[in-house]
């Protein structure tokens, strides 16, 4: 398999879960503001999305979009480790976490990696993180370690990543004392500290 990257952009939780299972790699790096791979591939030949991640498998496959991505590495890598088995309702909850994180955190964050926002869309868009992150908070005030309880899962890799990306746009999470330390937690995973090593970004 070869997963199409771009540092510390959502492809990241992919990257994630991919040291979390173990599993056999390659990683190449995407330029999507150019449109081109690390070895000078057309990226769009590969994703015609423009974005990561996108997973190649052997079978000369791409497999886009992070949701889907994270948990076909669950399950072929990984089976009933870092998700729950399809057809439960653990499963759904894990499904649910990561339909959130993508359609509500993710898309937040979107005018502060935009060219053309303005001031006042960042402004509007922090309004909308400071709402998400107080549900999180809230969330995690049961004392659960993890989205799902006591299990690391796919789904708070994507959160992590996601959440972590307050650190990079001015946004202080410790105003979200709960979240601050789900980030913290996590990013203190062997596997995760490689992927951040890897994409250089520590």
């Amino acid at each position: 398999m070869k997963l199409f990257y771009k540092p510390g952009a959502c492809s990241l939780a992919s990257h994630i879960v991919l040291r979390e299972a173990g599993a056999d790699f390659e990683l190449e790096a995407v330029d999507t503001d150019a449109g081109r791979t690390e070895s000078g591939q057309d990226y769009r030949l590969i994703n015609p999305k423009g974005y990561v991640p996108a997973l190649q498998l052997a079978s000369g496959e791409v497999l886009t979009e992070g949701a889907a991505v994270l948990q076909y590495l669950a399950d072929r890598c990984a089976p009933g480790q870092l998700a729950p088995q399809a057809g439960t309702f653990e499963r759904v909850r894990v499904q649910e976490w990561l339909n959130y994180t993508g359609s509500e955190l993710h898309k937040a964050f979107s005018p502060f990696f935009s060219g053309t926002a303005t001031q006042a869309d960042k402004d509007t868009a922090e309004v909308s993180l400071n709402v998400k992150f107080s549900y999180l908070n809230e969330l995690l005030s049961d004392g659960r370690e993890y989205l799902s309880g006591g299990r690391f899962t796919v789904a708070d890799a994507y959160l992590f990543v996601v959440s972590n990306w307050a650190n990079f746009v001015g946004i202080d999470l410790q105003r979200w004392p709960r979240v601050a330390d789900f980030v913290s937690r996590i990013a203190k995973r062997p596997a995760v500290q490689s992927a951040l090593q890897a994409e250089g970004l520590i």
